[in-house]
């Protein structure tokens, strides 16, 4: 069984003008579907700095983990091939997007309540409803304060 390690981000922002919180997601070109942003562990990197440098060259967004979640993912992509992937919830001000050449159809902010409806596969529902819970007891959950 060949073993692959991969990790990314959920990453949120928060419009200013409005007060709406905002998930960075990833159209795939290949299949099309959306998830979050991630890729392979390189020599030397720890999760986190795997997780930084994967989702500024997929999106051009830079970002900082300043949150104790961790939540971890396992599936099987193709026959002998076991994949985890570990994920991070992070927050950024910055708003310019701009999609990695090749791989990425698309990058876009998806306003939080759309996020779970607009996911593919199971996996990410999970991790996603993992990391709402989260940013509920850091205090800035999915419904805006009034």
């Amino acid at each position: 069984m060949h073993r692959e390690k991969s990790c990314g981000a959920l990453v949120v922002r928060r419009d200013e003008e409005n007060g709406k919180q905002y998930l960075l997601m990833i159209r795939h070109k290949q299949g099309g579907h959306r998830s979050f942003p991630k890729g392979h562990m390189e020599a030397g990197e720890t999760e986190y700095m795997t997780a930084v440098r994967e989702v500024f060259e997929e999106t051009a967004v830079q970002i900082r983990i300043n949150s104790n979640f961790r939540e971890t993912v396992h599936y099987s992509p193709m026959p002998g091939v076991s994949k985890e992937v570990v994920y991070f919830l992070t927050h950024t001000e910055q708003k310019d997007i701009h999609p990695q050449e090749g791989e990425i159809a698309q990058v876009e902010w998806v306003p939080l309540e759309q996020v779970e409806a607009s996911l593919t596969h199971e996996n990410d529902k999970v991790v996603f409803r993992a990391a709402m819970k989260k940013l509920g007891e850091i205090g800035c959950g999915a419904k805006a304060k009034r």
